[in-house]
Order: C-alpha cells, then structure tokens, then sequence
C-alpha cells in the first residue's frame, strides 16, 4: 500500500502541516476495514503482487510502464489476474508490461483536448478533483508537475491508483480517499486545480466553484470540465430524476450559464476552451469494464438524446484565473 508520510511531509514544508495533520485522520477512517466490504480483499490483492523491475516508463504520450519483455509469462498471466480483480476500470487506458487495460473512457481523448490550452504544469503544485483511479494524476505528472494530488472517495478507484503506483515505483503523485467537501477551508495552496466529470455530481454547483477556488494560490488556474446543453445564460437543465440513467445530475448548465457562475465566484480571464459531444467510442463497454455503458444510456432511434429525452452529453472546458 502507498505510504502517505512522504506526502505529509512534503506538505509540511510547504506550509500545509496543518492539513497533513487533519489527513493523516482521514485516511486513516478511510481505510477502516468495516467501510467497505471487499477493501480487505483489493489490499490483498496488491499486496500479494511482487514489486517487478521496469525497463521503461511513458507519462508522457500515455501511461505506460514497463514492456512484456520485463516478465516471463507466468508474471504476466499473475498480473493480468490481479488487475482483472480491480475490475471495473472506468479511466484510462494503461499500459502495464504488455497488459494494455482498455478501460470504459478513453481518458486520453479528453487530456489530448486540454493539454495545450493549459498553463504549463512544469514544477506546478496540481490538485485533481474526483480523479478516479488517477489516470490524468500520472499524466499531470508526466507534464512536469512538482507535486500531484488527486482526491476521490471511491475506495476501489483508489486502489486501483495505488497498484499502478506500485507497479511504477516512488512518484510525486498520491490518490487521497477523500472528497472535495473534507478539504480545508482557504487551503490557498495548488497552481493548478482541475475539475473534470464533478460540477454536475454537486447538489450546489456555485458551493463547488468556491471550493475549488480556495484550494487556489492567488493567480492559480483551475481547469473545468462539466456537462453542458446549448442555449444563453438563463438556460440551465435540472433532470426531473435521472440523466442517462445516472441518479446524481443536478445542474447541466449552458456554457453561457457557466460562465456567469464562474465570473459571480470571483475568476478572471475565463476562456471555453473545447465543447464536445461525448460519442459511444469515447466511453463504452470493455473488457475491463463489463456493465453498461454510455451506448445503453441513449435513446436506441435517436443518439442526440438520453434514454430519458434529454439531450445526449456534451462536455466542455473552461480554463479560469483565480482572482
């Protein structure tokens, strides 16, 4: 498993002791064997793993450690076994000594959209919200990011970062079992602090904006993905119940709209960067991710639509300065 004391300490010199102490607690209360019923079994199956030598490693063009060469086929067939057992993988894809994990999204798509409209991540502080198991953690990294922190809550998409983190040895970048809401008040701290896939997940989307501009340093820039319909800045889609047969949408927000919240919560030299329509190549049924997928979850006659009849996903990306 991933020891976080590195990780507190290299907050401590950055002037966040007093959030590494409240981490500390919060992992901690995380990882409790009685929060979730096959966490003993996820651990195990890392644990178990041995540690194997890496001829090579790619953060760069994608994630990849390692090549089949570095194995023999029965470290390979074991590892294939082990990963299977993280099932499902939902971001992605990696490449792990010749095993290439085809996770449910194509991760990659969306950082290629994004990554030139940036600021540079070279030697920048970067905080990753709702990361999942890290996929665009490690990519941050290979961009030349000092230090990358990502925060999820969901147990398994932690662990599946920490046995891609295992596989690739000591990295500036950790996986935190939290959420946005347990974060410090006016932690002032990250040069980048990206959002990508939460702002609909939020029952108060502006509550969320101001979250993340906290987590900023003065002049930080956050990075915004979120799901968008067409239409001005009063236009703003609150499904009924479900949204493409999710349960927790709230607020689907025009881009128009979008902007006017961005600009209420106090950024500057906001710019929508890229809007595009999620496609059914982008995030579907895989191998490593067996259930249902984005193509169940629109109309079967008509693909401009949900299964519901509200309009299919777009997504787009905002690149905003914090005041």
């Amino acid at each position: 498993m991933v020891d976080y004391l590195s990780l507190y300490q290299t907050l401590d010199t950055l002037g966040a002791g007093d959030w590494a102490n409240i981490l500390s607690s919060q992992v901690e209360q995380a990882f409790a064997e009685q929060v979730h019923g096959d966490l003993v079994k996820w651990r195990k199956v890392i644990d178990d793993l041995s540690q194997f030598d890496t001829s090579s490693r790619d953060l760069f063009s994608h994630v990849q450690i390692g090549r089949a060469a570095d194995l023999t086929f029965s470290e390979q067939e074991l590892l294939n076994v082990a990963l299977k057992k993280l099932h499902p993988w939902r971001k992605g894809p990696f490449s792990l000594f010749g095993i290439e994990i085809d996770s449910e999204w194509r991760s990659d798509w969306k950082w290629e959209r994004l990554k030139k409209q940036i600021a540079p991540l070279n030697n920048r502080l970067v905080l990753d919200v709702g990361c999942g198991n890290g996929y665009h953690c490690w990519r941050m990294l290979g961009a030349g990011a000092k230090l990358v922190v990502g925060i999820d809550p969901t147990l398994l998409s932690v662990l599946q970062f920490q046995m891609i983190r295992k596989l690739y040895g000591d990295a500036a970048v950790y996986v935190l079992p939290i959420g946005i809401d347990d974060m410090p008040n006016n932690l002032q701290l990250f040069d980048t602090v990206f959002s990508m896939g939460v702002l609909y997940h939020r029952r108060s989307p502006i509550d969320h904006l101001l979250e993340l501009k906290n987590c900023l340093r003065s002049g930080g820039e956050l990075v915004l993905e979120t799901l968008v319909i067409e239409g001005g800045a009063e236009h703003i889609l609150v499904p009924e119940q479900r949204y493409a047969q999710m349960r927790n949408v709230w607020f689907l927000p025009s881009c128009d709209a979008l902007l006017v919240w961005l600009k209420r919560c106090g950024f500057k030299n906001i710019k929508l960067v890229d809007v595009t329509k999620t496609s059914i190549d982008e995030q579907r049924s895989t191998e490593w991710m067996q259930f249902h997928s984005l193509r169940n979850f629109l109309d079967h006659e008509d693909q401009n639509f949900t299964c519901e009849g509200l309009p299919a996903p777009v997504r787009a990306i905002f690149i905003a300065e914090n005041g």
